[in-house]
């Protein structure tokens, strides 16, 4: 005869145990290893699609230009999609790690980093599944709220991870390193705005292939910077376990 609520015997077993540094190569391979799979499949086979513009010389696809042909619509689609749900939960797991050390202005402050987070993701998965071919303003609202939410976030990370470094003198590597990529991240963004501006108003040869290559910096050091979770949580683990039912 089956015992227990549900006919489960094993009520706190353990199923699953993952060290959280699996999961952070994992998270971030997938959406590192798409983009440089796009890439090259649009310089083999769409080179001409993703490259000419204007009639002027131009030697490397845009982001959206280069996940905007097939397969690497689908290649894109499918590395974004399945990193997003562990964004989503890196996103909750520094919120609740925030909060155990946070209170008053800097708990409102990890409270906004969440939100700020959330909408990262969500835009990034917006501009992912919605091309510029297809909806060029859905796309570019999309790219807008990514952009504009991934700096923030980063910026309001930084600044809780300065207050956490003064008081533990170990996490000051991992300070030091968020800053350094959101100081990165946020000069290729200025530069890649100019770049564009430049080429749109003269259309000279070359600059959209460093409008490009700038790009490819933003979204590389947007990546690492996510990454650094990898030190932030590197002794934990995550589990999934049948819950207790306390009588």
């Amino acid at each position: 005869m089956l015992q227990g609520p549900y006919g489960d015997p094993d009520q706190g077993r353990l199923l699953i145990r993952l060290p959280f540094k699996i999961f952070a190569v994992v998270t971030v391979l997938l959406p590192a290893t798409g983009f440089i799979a796009c890439i090259i499949v649009s310089l083999i086979y769409h080179y001409e699609d993703t490259t000419f513009f204007f009639q002027v010389s131009n030697y490397l696809p845009s982001i959206s230009s280069s996940v905007a042909h097939v397969p690497e619509r689908y290649i894109w689609r499918v590395c974004i999609g399945l990193h997003s749900a562990p964004r989503y939960l890196m996103s909750f797991a520094y919120f609740s790690f925030y909060r155990g050390r946070f209170s008053g202005r800097e708990r409102l402050l990890s409270g906004l980093a969440l939100l700020c987070s959330l909408a990262e993701n969500t835009g990034l998965l917006l501009l992912t599944y919605v091309s510029s071919k297809e909806n060029h303003r859905f796309h570019d609202n999309g790219f807008r709220v990514f952009a504009g939410s991934s700096l923030v976030h980063m910026l309001i990370t930084c600044r809780l991870w300065y207050v956490i470094k003064r008081s533990f003198e170990s996490e000051d590597v991992s300070y030091r390193r968020k800053l350094r990529l959101f100081v990165l991240n946020a000069a290729c963004c200025l530069a890649s705005c100019l770049l564009y501006k430049r080429h749109n108003d003269r259309c000279e040869p070359g600059v959209y292939t460093l409008f490009a290559f700038i790009e490819y910096l933003m979204v590389f050091s947007n990546i690492a910077f996510h990454f650094t979770a990898f030190w932030d949580f590197g002794s934990k683990e995550l589990i999934v376990a049948t819950p207790l039912i306390r009588h």
